[in-house]
């Protein structure tokens, strides 16, 4: 079961009418993105605004890690610019969300005691901490797992603990890596479900790192596809087609769009199967 997130939960301030707010959250300008000589992306020019749902889709090794690396500060164009806005500079808003927990397994270490490592890096007193840990446990529907093991969870709680650890930080810009791959349909339906309410009710920006087709045309508001060192990224409608999701992966994909606004993907024998059943049909939608 889904939890529910209370209305009166903050997780991230609502957008003010200020003109700094106004701005956009990221800002990616004729970036070339490079580790030494070895070029990954070049030319990589974008911009992500608060609210919105972002996904990143290409083959592997197309340069994905290296988008967000860029994005988390951990690597710095070579040429161009990477930019956040003002009140991200110190990314104290900004969390990520690895694929896999980075914890010795040989380490006895409950749901809480993982989750609350969130907290390095924050300047918070002993009352803060404490309230926050409630509500994100809360959020994330795993108050009871709390003293339980971390290496006792399930694939789908383990998840859970990694996005409300994630959580602790009051998060504007949420970075999720892959939190579906490995899932059962039920959990990874859970999991997205919650991160997608998380952005339409708390306005938090998601970047999305996905294989699946289905997830991005169903969640996402705007996408962008990495392929042979370039990034073509934009609004769902304008950016998710036929003809640069071919170009992107190699494959023809059938996208099918009816009368009252449904996609419709035809499932290739090329690409990764959804957590989705294919063929899927999702409501088309510009923006939450």
């Amino acid at each position: 079961m889904n939890p529910v997130i209370p209305k009166d939960v903050r997780l991230a301030s609502p957008p003010s009418a200020d003109s700094v707010q106004s701005r956009p959250v990221v800002v990616f300008e004729q970036a070339r993105l490079a580790y030494g000589r070895l070029t990954v992306l070049d030319e990589v020019s974008l911009q992500i605004r608060q609210g919105e749902f972002w996904c990143l889709l290409g083959p592997n090794g197309e340069g994905k890690t290296t988008f967000i690396k860029a994005l988390l500060g951990a690597i710095r164009p070579q040429r161009g610019k990477v930019a956040l806005r003002p009140d991200f500079q110190r990314r104290t808003r900004l969390a990520f969300v690895p694929q896999e927990i980075e914890v010795n397994a040989s380490l006895p270490t409950t749901v809480e005691e993982f989750v609350s490592g969130g907290f390095v890096g924050l300047q918070l007193d002993a009352r803060s901490r404490t309230s926050r840990l409630k509500r994100v446990l809360e959020v994330m529907g795993i108050t009871p797992l709390r003293n339980r093991s971390l290496w006792a969870l399930s694939g789908g709680q383990r998840q859970r603990a990694l996005v409300a650890r994630a959580l602790l930080r009051d998060p504007l810009l949420l970075v999720v890596d892959e939190p579906t791959a490995g899932l059962d349909l039920a959990a990874a339906s859970g999991l997205l479900e919650t991160i997608t309410r998380l952005n339409r009710e708390h306005r938090i920006t998601v970047v999305f790192v996905t294989h699946d087709l289905g997830i991005a045309a169903r969640f996402a508001t705007h996408v962008a596809l990495f392929r042979r060192g370039r990034v073509t990224g934009g609004s769902l409608a304008e950016t998710f087609t036929e003809s640069n999701l071919e170009r992107t992966f190699g494959v023809p994909v059938d996208l099918r769009q009816d009368g009252s606004g449904v996609i419709v993907i035809q499932r290739t024998l090329a690409l990764q199967p959804s957590v989705h059943p294919s063929p899927a049909i999702i409501p088309s939608h510009a923006s939450p």
